[in-house]
């Protein structure tokens, strides 16, 4: 089936893993407004279904994502110009916030290049495993750009000042292996295990207690903003209230009866 025949989103549910496919192979799976149309409300629909534990977004064919598509006509000139500043309010900041928010955790799987929004959604997720042939590019610079769904925040977070400036001043394309190499992302695997080691450790976190990975997200990205008492503060709020739920009462249970435990909370 060709890019204009088939839906440029895939979205299917396996057990407690859902997988988010963009699906635009021809183009680099690059975004359009259809494509967001569809993206956002699968992520809800994960997010909402009690079942789903976990959510894998990759790509269809060689890439991942090649960012936002110049040729879509959500990019089409307004008095003169393309109001980009309506396209990242419309698509890309609900978008990563809407990631960054999921009540399970979030696996990047990037099989190819990742460049410019496509790059920075990865990037959104709570780990990134890539391919080891895949790359990741902030190619904003070379169309007088900074970076954008939420790059400004992420890179110097990842890797500090010195690294995120040269990334995205370059617009260097950086092997998967490098930037696993310099925390950038999770973790690089080779091209032949890559499909089986996203499976495995989707599997893994979909067996682990959901809503505590969640809060451990938010602890993480919180204490970066806090002193350091402020953050054993707000460890202590977090910790009581996961305290008082099912799954540290079963994660107790499951110890002392030398079992695996079977977590629900979400």
């Amino acid at each position: 089936m060709s890019d204009a025949l088939a839906p440029p989103l895939l979205s299917s549910t396996t057990g407690p893993v859902c997988t988010i496919t963009l699906n635009r192979p021809a183009a680099l799976n690059s975004f359009t407004a259809d494509m967001h149309a569809l993206l956002l409300p699968a992520l809800e629909a994960a997010a909402a279904d009690a079942s789903v534990r976990v959510v894998v977004m990759t790509g269809a064919g060689r890439g991942f994502c090649a960012g936002q598509d110049l040729n879509d006509p959500a990019m089409a000139a307004t008095e003169g110009a393309p109001d980009v500043q309506s396209v990242i309010e419309r698509f890309y900041r609900p978008l990563a916030n809407r990631v960054r928010s999921m009540p399970v955790p979030v696996i990047a799987a990037v099989n190819g290049v990742a460049a410019g929004a496509g790059a920075n959604l990865a990037l959104c997720c709570d780990m990134v495993i890539a391919a080891r042939s895949a790359s990741f590019i902030q190619a904003f610079s070379k169309i007088g750009l900074v970076p954008d769904c939420a790059g400004t925040w992420l890179l110097p977070r990842l890797v500090g000042r010195a690294q995120a400036l040269g990334l995205a001043m370059t617009g260097d394309k950086l092997p998967a292996e490098e930037a696993a190499r310099i925390g950038l992302i999770w973790r690089c695997v080779d091209d032949a295990s890559f499909a089986a080691e996203v499976q495995a450790l989707a599997q893994r976190l979909a067996q682990m207690p959901s809503r505590a990975l969640a809060q451990t997200r938010l602890a993480i990205d919180a204490a970066t903003t806090l002193d350091f008492d402020a953050a054993l503060v707000r460890e202590g709020v977090v910790q009581g209230e996961l305290g008082r739920a099912h799954d540290f009462a079963e994660g107790v249970a499951a110890f002392r009866e030398k079992r695996a435990p079977r977590f629900s909370d979400r």
